[in-house]
């Protein structure tokens, strides 16, 4: 589905515009690839609790691709 905004959400998603969004069909050529990190409160407690030196977030990688077509 070509021209519908997935590089739009993908750069709202990854808060960046790493994606071009133009306003024509197939802008989008290659892969675009960002990892958004996922804070939460219960990693920071975690990390009080058990005095740890380093706390690791999860993380979501996201990929835009071209829009397929029949």
């Amino acid at each position: 589905m070509p021209n519908i905004g997935k590089s739009t959400l993908f750069n709202a998603l990854t808060k960046s515009y790493a994606a071009p969004a133009e306003n024509f069909p197939f802008c989008t050529i290659n892969p675009n690839v960002g990892i958004v990190d996922v804070k939460d409160a219960r990693v920071d407690v975690l990390g009080e609790m058990g005095h740890s030196k380093k706390k690791i977030y999860s993380h979501i990688e996201f990929v835009d691709i071209a829009g397929l077509v029949k």
